[in-house]
Protein backbone atom coordinates (compact mmCIF):
# COMPACT_ATOMS: atom_id res chain seq x y z
CA UNK A 1 0.00 0.00 0.00
CA UNK A 2 1.30 3.40 -0.90
CA UNK A 3 2.67 5.50 2.00
CA UNK A 4 3.68 9.08 2.11
CA UNK A 5 5.11 11.18 4.46
CA UNK A 6 2.67 13.86 5.68
CA UNK A 7 4.92 17.12 5.22
CA UNK A 8 2.36 18.53 8.28
CA UNK A 9 2.96 16.09 10.74
CA UNK A 10 5.95 13.99 9.64
CA UNK A 11 4.01 10.61 9.88
CA UNK A 12 3.65 8.26 7.73
CA UNK A 13 -0.28 8.21 5.76
CA UNK A 14 -2.01 5.58 3.42
CA UNK A 15 -2.71 7.58 0.50
CA UNK A 16 -5.58 5.07 -0.13
CA UNK A 17 -6.76 4.21 3.35
CA UNK A 18 -10.26 2.52 2.10
CA UNK A 19 -10.04 -0.37 -0.40
CA UNK A 20 -11.36 0.75 -4.10
CA UNK A 21 -12.23 5.05 -2.04
CA UNK A 22 -11.71 7.55 -4.21
CA UNK A 23 -8.53 9.67 -3.49
CA UNK A 24 -8.58 13.33 -4.32
CA UNK A 25 -5.17 14.73 -5.54
CA UNK A 26 -5.23 18.49 -5.56
CA UNK A 27 -2.27 20.22 -6.89
CA UNK A 28 -0.81 24.10 -5.51
CA UNK A 29 0.99 25.83 -8.22
CA UNK A 30 0.61 29.38 -8.34
CA UNK A 31 3.58 30.04 -10.47
CA UNK A 32 5.00 28.65 -13.84
CA UNK A 33 8.71 28.16 -12.92
CA UNK A 34 10.60 25.20 -13.16
CA UNK A 35 9.97 24.11 -8.91
CA UNK A 36 6.06 24.52 -9.65
CA UNK A 37 6.61 22.31 -12.67
CA UNK A 38 8.52 19.62 -10.37
CA UNK A 39 5.33 20.10 -8.10
CA UNK A 40 2.95 18.90 -11.14
CA UNK A 41 5.24 15.99 -12.03
CA UNK A 42 5.43 14.80 -8.07
CA UNK A 43 1.86 14.88 -8.49
CA UNK A 44 1.60 13.09 -12.12
CA UNK A 45 3.84 10.55 -10.12
CA UNK A 46 1.50 9.96 -7.38
CA UNK A 47 -1.60 9.58 -9.45
CA UNK A 48 0.50 6.97 -11.75
CA UNK A 49 0.84 5.09 -8.23
CA UNK A 50 -2.20 5.36 -7.19
CA UNK A 51 -3.64 3.86 -10.28
CA UNK A 52 -1.51 0.91 -10.34
CA UNK A 53 -2.57 0.00 -7.48
CA UNK A 54 -6.16 -0.01 -8.34
CA UNK A 55 -7.36 3.28 -6.54
CA UNK A 56 -9.24 5.65 -8.65
CA UNK A 57 -7.86 9.46 -8.68
CA UNK A 58 -9.51 13.02 -9.11
CA UNK A 59 -6.75 15.13 -10.13
CA UNK A 60 -7.12 18.29 -9.46
CA UNK A 61 -5.14 22.00 -9.76
CA UNK A 62 -5.55 25.10 -8.24
CA UNK A 63 -2.87 27.79 -9.25
CA UNK A 64 -2.58 31.51 -10.25
CA UNK A 65 -2.43 33.71 -13.14
CA UNK A 66 0.20 31.76 -15.14
CA UNK A 67 -1.90 28.64 -15.15
CA UNK A 68 -1.64 28.51 -18.82
CA UNK A 69 1.85 29.12 -19.04
CA UNK A 70 2.40 26.26 -16.31
CA UNK A 71 -0.33 23.12 -17.87
CA UNK A 72 1.31 23.55 -21.52
CA UNK A 73 4.99 23.06 -20.03
CA UNK A 74 3.43 20.49 -18.11
CA UNK A 75 1.89 18.53 -21.12
CA UNK A 76 5.04 18.74 -23.06
CA UNK A 77 6.73 16.59 -20.46
CA UNK A 78 3.71 13.99 -20.37
CA UNK A 79 2.46 15.33 -17.70
CA UNK A 80 -1.43 14.46 -17.70
CA UNK A 81 -3.92 17.19 -17.52
CA UNK A 82 -5.27 17.98 -14.40
CA UNK A 83 -9.14 19.22 -13.72
CA UNK A 84 -9.15 23.07 -13.04
CA UNK A 85 -10.76 23.51 -9.76
CA UNK A 86 -10.16 26.49 -7.89
CA UNK A 87 -12.83 25.75 -4.74
CA UNK A 88 -13.57 21.92 -4.97
CA UNK A 89 -15.24 22.57 -1.47
CA UNK A 90 -16.04 18.40 -0.12
CA UNK A 91 -15.55 16.80 -2.97
CA UNK A 92 -17.28 14.10 -3.85
CA UNK A 93 -16.63 11.89 -0.65
CA UNK A 94 -13.27 11.16 -1.08
CA UNK A 95 -11.38 8.64 1.33
CA UNK A 96 -8.62 10.53 1.52
CA UNK A 97 -7.27 14.07 0.49
CA UNK A 98 -3.37 14.63 -0.63
CA UNK A 99 -2.19 17.90 -1.22
CA UNK A 100 0.62 18.42 -3.39
CA UNK A 101 2.48 21.81 -2.68
CA UNK A 102 5.80 23.73 -2.82
CA UNK A 103 8.11 23.43 0.32
CA UNK A 104 6.33 25.99 2.98
CA UNK A 105 3.60 26.38 0.89
CA UNK A 106 -0.28 26.44 2.58
CA UNK A 107 -2.53 23.94 2.18
CA UNK A 108 -6.40 23.33 3.57
CA UNK A 109 -7.22 20.63 5.94
CA UNK A 110 -5.55 17.49 4.51
CA UNK A 111 -2.36 15.23 3.87
CA UNK A 112 0.36 17.38 2.66
CA UNK A 113 3.19 16.26 -0.11
CA UNK A 114 6.08 19.25 -0.29
CA UNK A 115 8.33 19.32 -2.97
CA UNK A 116 11.61 21.07 -2.77
CA UNK A 117 12.79 23.43 -4.55
CA UNK A 118 14.69 23.48 -8.11
CA UNK A 119 17.77 25.51 -8.61
CA UNK A 120 18.45 26.07 -12.78
CA UNK A 121 21.68 27.09 -13.43
CA UNK A 122 23.41 28.01 -16.74
CA UNK A 123 24.55 30.84 -19.21
CA UNK A 124 22.33 33.72 -18.83
CA UNK A 125 21.94 36.46 -22.27
CA UNK A 126 25.51 38.14 -21.43
CA UNK A 127 27.00 35.26 -21.07
CA UNK A 128 27.18 35.10 -17.22
CA UNK A 129 25.83 32.59 -14.60
CA UNK A 130 22.28 32.82 -14.23
CA UNK A 131 20.39 31.10 -11.82
CA UNK A 132 16.34 30.51 -11.45
CA UNK A 133 15.71 32.31 -7.80
CA UNK A 134 14.27 35.67 -7.63
CA UNK A 135 10.17 35.41 -8.15
CA UNK A 136 7.44 37.95 -8.82
CA UNK A 137 4.67 39.05 -6.70
CA UNK A 138 2.20 36.17 -7.28
CA UNK A 139 5.13 33.45 -6.50
CA UNK A 140 6.06 32.38 -9.77
CA UNK A 141 9.79 33.19 -11.38
CA UNK A 142 10.48 35.38 -14.61
CA UNK A 143 12.68 32.85 -15.91
CA UNK A 144 12.04 30.40 -19.12
CA UNK A 145 11.80 26.47 -18.37
CA UNK A 146 14.53 24.90 -20.33
CA UNK A 147 12.10 23.08 -22.68
CA UNK A 148 13.13 22.29 -26.56
CA UNK A 149 9.81 23.06 -28.30
CA UNK A 150 6.34 25.44 -28.46
CA UNK A 151 4.22 24.49 -26.54
CA UNK A 152 0.53 22.59 -27.45
CA UNK A 153 -2.73 24.40 -26.26
CA UNK A 154 -6.14 22.57 -26.16
CA UNK A 155 -8.89 23.70 -28.39
CA UNK A 156 -11.05 21.34 -26.91
CA UNK A 157 -12.39 23.14 -24.37
CA UNK A 158 -12.53 20.90 -21.46
CA UNK A 159 -10.72 23.43 -19.19
CA UNK A 160 -7.37 22.28 -20.21
CA UNK A 161 -6.70 25.31 -22.63
CA UNK A 162 -6.52 29.15 -20.69
CA UNK A 163 -6.27 32.85 -22.28
CA UNK A 164 -3.32 33.95 -23.62
CA UNK A 165 -0.49 35.74 -22.34
CA UNK A 166 -0.96 39.09 -21.69
CA UNK A 167 1.49 39.94 -24.65
CA UNK A 168 -1.29 38.72 -27.30
CA UNK A 169 0.95 35.83 -28.70
CA UNK A 170 -0.43 32.43 -28.31
CA UNK A 171 1.14 29.07 -26.96
CA UNK A 172 1.11 27.80 -30.41
CA UNK A 173 3.41 31.16 -31.50
CA UNK A 174 6.17 30.61 -29.11
CA UNK A 175 9.16 30.22 -30.62
CA UNK A 176 10.76 26.52 -30.55
CA UNK A 177 13.13 26.54 -26.97
CA UNK A 178 11.39 29.78 -25.40
CA UNK A 179 9.35 28.26 -22.86
CA UNK A 180 6.20 29.82 -20.54
CA UNK A 181 6.36 32.60 -18.68
CA UNK A 182 9.11 34.22 -21.14
CA UNK A 183 8.02 37.43 -22.63
CA UNK A 184 9.99 39.77 -24.00
CA UNK A 185 7.93 42.71 -24.79
CA UNK A 186 6.79 42.35 -21.34
CA UNK A 187 10.84 42.65 -19.97
CA UNK A 188 10.75 38.99 -19.22
CA UNK A 189 13.69 37.20 -21.10
CA UNK A 190 13.44 36.40 -24.53
CA UNK A 191 16.74 34.21 -24.66
CA UNK A 192 16.25 30.03 -25.24
CA UNK A 193 16.53 29.14 -21.13
CA UNK A 194 18.56 29.24 -18.40
CA UNK A 195 20.60 26.31 -19.81
CA UNK A 196 21.18 28.42 -23.25
CA UNK A 197 19.27 25.84 -25.32
CA UNK A 198 16.20 23.54 -25.81
CA UNK A 199 16.38 20.72 -23.87
CA UNK A 200 14.03 17.33 -24.44
CA UNK A 201 11.55 17.39 -22.55
CA UNK A 202 11.55 13.51 -21.77
CA UNK A 203 15.61 14.33 -20.24
CA UNK A 204 14.49 17.35 -17.85
CA UNK A 205 11.41 14.66 -16.80
CA UNK A 206 14.20 12.46 -15.87
CA UNK A 207 16.45 14.93 -14.31
CA UNK A 208 13.87 16.15 -11.85
CA UNK A 209 13.23 12.22 -11.08
CA UNK A 210 16.34 11.91 -9.99
CA UNK A 211 16.39 13.42 -6.35
CA UNK A 212 13.57 12.43 -4.14
CA UNK A 213 10.57 14.73 -4.08
CA UNK A 214 11.70 15.92 -0.69
CA UNK A 215 15.35 16.84 -1.67
CA UNK A 216 16.11 20.25 -3.77
CA UNK A 217 17.15 19.57 -7.30
CA UNK A 218 19.86 21.39 -8.89
CA UNK A 219 19.53 21.64 -12.67
CA UNK A 220 22.52 22.58 -14.97
CA UNK A 221 24.23 21.19 -18.09
CA UNK A 222 26.03 18.20 -16.47
CA UNK A 223 22.71 16.48 -15.26
CA UNK A 224 20.93 17.39 -18.23
CA UNK A 225 23.93 15.54 -20.18
CA UNK A 226 23.61 13.07 -17.34
CA UNK A 227 19.93 12.31 -17.93
CA UNK A 228 20.09 12.44 -21.90
CA UNK A 229 22.61 9.62 -22.00
CA UNK A 230 20.71 7.36 -19.37
CA UNK A 231 17.59 7.62 -21.42
CA UNK A 232 19.52 7.01 -24.62
CA UNK A 233 21.53 3.79 -23.31
CA UNK A 234 17.62 2.72 -21.60
CA UNK A 235 15.88 3.10 -24.83
CA UNK A 236 18.32 1.18 -27.32
CA UNK A 237 19.06 -1.73 -24.53
CA UNK A 238 14.99 -1.71 -24.43
CA UNK A 239 14.60 -1.91 -28.08
CA UNK A 240 17.25 -4.70 -28.01
CA UNK A 241 15.88 -6.42 -25.60
CA UNK A 242 12.60 -6.78 -27.35
CA UNK A 243 13.83 -8.59 -29.93
CA UNK A 244 14.13 -11.35 -27.48
CA UNK A 245 11.26 -14.29 -26.10
CA UNK A 246 9.39 -11.97 -23.47
CA UNK A 247 9.46 -13.33 -19.63
CA UNK A 248 7.61 -12.28 -16.79
CA UNK A 249 8.90 -9.41 -14.52
CA UNK A 250 10.89 -11.39 -11.77
CA UNK A 251 8.42 -11.69 -8.55
CA UNK A 252 11.52 -10.03 -6.52
CA UNK A 253 12.08 -7.56 -8.40
CA UNK A 254 8.54 -6.46 -9.30
CA UNK A 255 8.25 -6.18 -4.88
CA UNK A 256 11.59 -4.04 -5.41
CA UNK A 257 10.02 -1.62 -7.46
CA UNK A 258 6.59 -1.96 -5.76
CA UNK A 259 8.24 -1.27 -2.49
CA UNK A 260 10.50 1.56 -3.68
CA UNK A 261 7.69 3.84 -4.91
CA UNK A 262 5.04 2.67 -1.98
CA UNK A 263 7.50 4.05 0.31
CA UNK A 264 6.54 7.82 0.23
CA UNK A 265 7.33 7.33 -3.99
CA UNK A 266 10.92 6.80 -3.86
CA UNK A 267 11.54 7.33 -7.58
CA UNK A 268 15.29 7.60 -7.45
CA UNK A 269 15.20 3.91 -5.67
CA UNK A 270 12.71 2.77 -8.84
CA UNK A 271 15.88 4.28 -10.87
CA UNK A 272 18.57 2.47 -8.85
CA UNK A 273 16.48 -1.07 -9.59
CA UNK A 274 16.69 -0.12 -13.21
CA UNK A 275 20.19 0.10 -13.56
CA UNK A 276 20.01 -3.41 -11.14
CA UNK A 277 18.67 -5.33 -14.12
CA UNK A 278 20.36 -3.51 -16.47
CA UNK A 279 23.47 -5.20 -15.42
CA UNK A 280 22.17 -8.41 -13.99
CA UNK A 281 24.20 -11.03 -15.81
CA UNK A 282 21.91 -14.20 -15.24
CA UNK A 283 18.77 -12.32 -16.33
CA UNK A 284 16.66 -13.29 -19.63
CA UNK A 285 16.80 -9.85 -22.24
CA UNK A 286 12.84 -10.56 -22.26
CA UNK A 287 12.41 -9.83 -18.41
CA UNK A 288 14.84 -6.95 -18.74
CA UNK A 289 12.15 -5.91 -21.63
CA UNK A 290 8.96 -6.68 -19.36
CA UNK A 291 10.36 -4.58 -15.94
CA UNK A 292 11.68 -1.69 -17.58
CA UNK A 293 7.90 -1.19 -19.46
CA UNK A 294 6.33 -2.23 -16.28
CA UNK A 295 8.33 0.71 -14.72
CA UNK A 296 7.61 2.95 -16.98
CA UNK A 297 4.07 3.01 -16.33
CA UNK A 298 5.11 5.13 -13.17
CA UNK A 299 7.72 7.12 -14.61
CA UNK A 300 6.47 8.31 -17.98
CA UNK A 301 9.79 8.57 -19.79
CA UNK A 302 8.65 6.49 -22.82
CA UNK A 303 11.04 3.79 -22.63
CA UNK A 304 9.86 1.63 -25.44
CA UNK A 305 9.43 4.47 -27.72
CA UNK A 306 12.82 2.95 -29.92
CA UNK A 307 11.08 0.16 -30.60
CA UNK A 308 11.33 -1.50 -34.06
CA UNK A 309 14.14 1.34 -35.02
CA UNK A 310 16.77 0.09 -37.33
CA UNK A 311 19.98 -0.94 -35.14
Amino acid sequence: MLRIIDAHSGEPVDAAPARRGLTRVEVHAPGSDTTNLRVLLVADVLVRALELGGTPVWALLTGGRRQAELRADAAALGIRPFEDSPDVGAGLGEAQVVHVVTEGGAVPEGVRIAVAPVEVTGPGPSGGERREAGRSDDGSADLDLPLGGAAESDPSGDGFSEPSPPSGRTEEERPVGQCAGSDPANGQSGDSGPLGGGVDPTVLRLALLTGHHNTPVRLDAGVLDEARATLARWRGAVARWARQPSRPVPDEVRGRLREAWEDDLDVPRVLDELRRVENERDLPDGARFETYAYADRLLGLELTRDLGAPS
